[in-house]
């Protein structure tokens, strides 16, 4: 019987190809999620965390008085428009002279917009703006003759069309 020598196809070229490869695979991925971390929302939701965290206690405790007065209020929001209405459990309609809205993505600000609602009579402010489709939280700030009647954030769902 004669052997035969079989010569080995694996060489050092092949290693130096593989190893290149799952290299170049992993460089280009981290590149890539690089790119969308750089290019997607910064996640900065206030300028100064320091500031903000020592203004917390006294925006908690304003928002705590707010909510006791019992003022009732219900936003509408759509592509047709913004409705606002806001009364108290005692006096009625409350009266103001207009009403700021701050629209506000949870995540990112490319689509966030400020929009001024006008009185419409009997607690009930609007404007034409229309609102995309998604979850916005809406600040809402109501003054009448210069100071602050009610103010309240909430978070709404606008279903598309």
């Amino acid at each position: 019987m004669t052997e035969t020598k079989r010569e080995s196809t694996f060489t050092g070229w092949h290693m130096l190809a593989i190893m290149v490869s799952f290299f170049g695979v992993v460089i280009a991925v981290n590149f890539t999620m690089a790119y969308f971390a750089v290019s997607s929302w910064t996640g900065l939701v206030v300028e100064n965390t320091y500031v903000a965290s020592q203004e917390f206690n006294g925006k908690a405790a304003e928002a705590r008085a707010w909510a006791a007065t019992g003022i009732k209020t219900d936003l509408k929001a759509s592509a047709e428009g913004i409705r606002y209405t806001i009364t108290h459990p005692e006096t009625g309609p409350l009266k103001g002279e207009k009403v700021v809205a701050e629209f506000r993505h949870p995540v990112g600000d490319k689509f966030d917009f400020t929009v001024t609602l006008t009185p419409e009579g009997n607690g009930v402010f609007v404007t034409n703006h229309p609102v995309p489709a998604g979850q916005w939280i809406v600040d809402l700030l109501t003054t009448d003759g210069g100071t602050t009647a009610y103010h309240e954030a909430i978070r709404i769902r606008v279903n598309g069309n």
